[in-house]
């Protein structure tokens, strides 16, 4: 089928609110692979109640409009739908818990051609409900890869950052657990092709990938403890590309390198030797 670029540019996202608690903060880095230590101290501060800490890459989860790219409405293949790049703009941290609301809308829609698909980007501000106050900008590109071909301008894709072409100043290998994506997935990204053998089939996956997202807060881990300490507040703004998935499972390794308060990364799964994240950028406070 064909995206129709119109009637996503004019579809108009419910408004959502959400209320989070600790013990939600505490499930997100769980799924993310915070804790896997249970020993190590700065860890716990993202898994254990005393003064605890929320991971930045959490942003993505709140206030979320659910799996939209399946509304009948929208006409979309949602079964080809693959998130490809992830923007997040921090204007203060998160707090443990809060109740938080946020509109969603489509920005850009634009064909790559029947071959590649649609690229459709969203975004959203997270503000508190009772402060006003702005936590987060969520900025999400897809690419709807059964909907290409309907014509238009070809805009040019999000800004890419360049990786240093010199050997990475960092490197930090994580493992992800073969049930990982059945546990980030109660933090509220019910996608199937993430749970369902038969799905991920359909989508062209031997068996169901890890969330991008997943993959994000893996990689936000990798951050938190190469260069920032374990400091959530460090996080400023960060984005990147998503370019294969992640299975669960496999082991993410992050190279970085940095430049005073800028980063650049990219990850990859060691064992298929591929990347998976690619032309990465952080500011760090």
């Amino acid at each position: 089928m064909l995206a129709d670029p119109d009637k996503l540019l004019h579809y108009i996202f419910p408004q959502v609110t959400q209320t989070y608690t600790a013990q939600d903060c505490m499930l997100y880095a769980l799924g993310v692979g915070m804790g896997s230590d249970p020993t190590h101290l700065q860890q716990l501060r993202f898994v254990y109640e005393d003064n605890l800490l929320v991971m930045p890459s959490q942003s993505v989860m709140l206030a979320h409009p659910g799996f939209w790219a399946k509304e009948p409405a929208l006409g979309l293949d949602w079964v080809q739908l693959l998130q490809v790049g992830q923007e997040i703009i921090m204007h203060k941290p998160l707090p443990p818990t809060a109740t938080v609301t946020a509109t969603t809308r489509f920005t850009e829609v634009s064909d790559k051609g029947a071959r590649l698909g649609a690229y459709i980007v969203t975004e959203r501000t997270v503000r508190d409900v009772i402060t006003g106050d702005d936590y987060c900008t969520i900025i999400t590109a897809i690419l709807a890869r059964g909907d290409g071909g309907f014509g238009g301008e070809r805009k040019s894709l999000v800004k890419t950052d360049l990786i240093p072409s010199r050997a990475a100043d960092f490197v930090c290998d994580l493992a992800t657990l073969p049930q990982q994506a059945l546990l980030y997935r109660l933090s509220g990204d019910f996608n199937p092709l993430h749970a369902s053998p038969e799905i991920a089939q359909a989508a062209g996956f031997r068996v169901p990938i890890l969330h991008g997202l997943c993959t994000l807060g893996v990689l936000t881990h990798a951050l938190l403890k190469t260069c920032c300490d374990y400091d959530p507040a460090r996080f400023k703004h960060m984005r990147l590309h998503f370019s294969a998935p992640v299975y669960p499972g496999e082991t993410i390794r992050t190279e970085i390198w940095r430049e005073d308060n800028q980063l650049a990364f990219r990850c990859k799964s060691v064992e298929q030797d591929k990347l998976v994240i690619n032309n990465g950028y952080l500011l760090l406070e």
